[in-house]
């Protein structure tokens, strides 16, 4: 393995996904690069891999929750030429982010999947 800025890239995948899930992510992202069938994570909602100690998000938390996510899954992926730069990183964490297209309690993992 070649060490370089993708490394940095997906460690700070790492570290946002953990946050989130309030433990290390190692076994929630070797289930995700598992999954034969996005059907399966289609199934799987946001809301329950989030840390279930925190309040579930409301209004705009919930739509930067959605935005971070999403954002720390593309860090993660396995080929290291499509993850963002830290420079994109910083620059999405900056911009205004879309409404979110459904509500939170309706949003799945599988959904997170696309940047765009």
């Amino acid at each position: 393995m070649e060490v370089n800025e993708k490394c940095d890239v997906y460690s700070f995948g790492v570290v946002t996904l953990e946050v989130f899930l309030g433990s290390h992510p190692g076994m929630f992202v070797s289930f995700l690069s598992t999954m034969t069938s996005s059907s399966t994570t289609h199934q799987i909602l946001l809301q329950d891999v989030l840390d279930q100690r925190l309040s579930p998000p409301m209004n705009q938390v919930a739509n930067e929750v959605v935005f971070i996510v999403k954002l720390a899954l593309a860090c993660l992926q396995a080929n290291p030429q499509p993850r963002p730069t830290m420079r994109q990183v910083s620059q999405l964490l900056s911009a205004p982010k879309p409404p979110l297209p459904k509500p939170f309690h309706m949003i799945s993992v599988g959904e997170l999947f696309d940047l765009s």
